[in-house]
């Protein structure tokens, strides 16, 4: 909860609690908020505890920090049902990264360049040359004509 009080601003705080309320005034303060505190926590745990009754038992291990979409999502990513973790690490993505740059340059890899040979026996590679320029119109030829953008 105040996970980021320094102790120069915790110092701070218990100075500043003593002159408002006094040297004599402060341990009742502190046992009061304390009550209070402990009465808000039991009376959040008994609502739970209703809720969790009034839903049945097929809602036993409900946790309303589900109800957060962020805890939700997380959740069920993290769930390994959906098989998400080995697609997850099966994808490796200075690989797949190398793979495109070397198909945009022209060059290519020696994975890629394995397993085309291999796939290749008897077929074309299949693999589009992106190097190639494309051919410039000659004089004779009109750009096409787009009826929707005239």
């Amino acid at each position: 909860m105040f996970n980021d009080i320094g102790p120069l601003e915790l110092i701070t705080l218990v100075v500043l609690a003593v002159l408002v309320f006094g040297p004599d005034k402060l341990p009742k303060v502190i046992q009061d908020v304390t009550r209070t505190i402990r009465k808000i926590r039991e009376f959040s745990e008994s609502a739970k505890q209703d809720i969790r009754t009034e839903l049945g038992p097929e809602f036993k291990d409900f946790e309303f920090e589900d109800l957060n979409p962020k805890t939700f999502i997380r959740k069920q990513l993290d769930n390994d049902e959906l098989g998400l973790k080995e697609i997850r690490n099966g994808f490796d993505l200075k690989k797949e990264m190398a793979e495109v740059t070397d198909a945009v340059h022209g060059r290519e890899s020696e994975a890629s360049a394995s397993s085309l040979s291999s796939s290749s026996s008897g077929s074309s590679s299949g693999r589009v040359d992106m190097s190639k320029k494309p051919e410039e119109p000659g004089k004779d030829d009109r750009p096409p004509f787009d009826a929707d953008a005239t």
